[in-house]
């Protein structure tokens, strides 16, 4: 669920990687429905083998604009937090099976030191710095948007819950910072190109191993408090 710019972001992100062997299944996060259809299908393409990696991209931002607080809705805050989290929530849960699976089918990167890999299985939640706790009174003032912000910031803590209660089955869970992309919901202004960010996040995603797991990283690898 998200504009044409960040739909061209997720495709440059498949062409760029071993994603390009699986059908496209557009799919709501906000919809459960949506959901089950879509991990009916890819159970039934990959029962077998297993889901090595589930990134976690769709996002939106409501409102569009930055506003004071007084102008912020309950209906702002659940729709955000609808999508951003109780999608990836949902989507998670429904296709820990197949990314069990992947993790017995495929054998550890022994020569790597590491039981976890992208390669092997793992969840890759798009997170943002906007919802490090620690980092907001540095940035607040950049983007003063209360829903996107705590939903992000609930992203960060379904990150850290899955990579607890995922590691004895050797799945790998981590949230990346995409950095601030030039894309519908990042704006003309930003300074960065989809193309950079997402070569950026494939080059840490090849990298992640045990020790990134529960963590927030930037696209450009640099470990960020939560």
């Amino acid at each position: 669920m998200f504009g044409p710019q960040m739909f061209d972001m997720f495709l440059y992100m498949v062409t760029c990687s071993v994603l390009r062997c699986l059908p496209v299944c557009p799919t709501d996060v906000s919809d459960e429905d949506s959901i089950s259809s879509v991990v009916q299908t890819l159970t039934e393409q990959l029962k077998h083998t297993g889901l090595n990696l589930l990134i976690n991209n769709a996002a939106i931002v409501v409102p569009a604009m930055p506003g004071p607080l007084s102008e912020t809705t309950k209906k702002d805050m659940m729709d955000v937090y609808n999508t951003n989290v109780a999608g990836p929530f949902l989507l998670s849960k429904m296709l820990l099976p197949l990314l069990v699976k992947a993790a017995e089918t495929h054998r550890p990167e022994k020569d790597k030191g590491s039981s976890m890999s992208c390669r092997r299985s793992a969840i890759i939640n798009v997170s943002t710095l906007a919802g490090s706790i620690e980092k907001c009174p540095e940035n607040f003032h950049m983007a003063p948007i209360y829903p996107y912000r705590t939903s992000k910031a609930a992203l960060n803590m379904l990150t850290r819950c899955q990579a607890v209660d995922f590691k004895v089955s050797n799945v790998l869970v981590t949230a990346i910072h995409p950095g601030w992309v030039r894309t519908e919901m990042g704006g003309a202004q930003a300074p960065l190109n989809t193309q950079d960010s997402v070569q950026g996040m494939l080059t840490v995603m090849s990298s992640l191993s045990d020790k990134d797991s529960g963590v927030l990283v930037s696209w450009e690898g640099e470990r960020i408090p939560w």
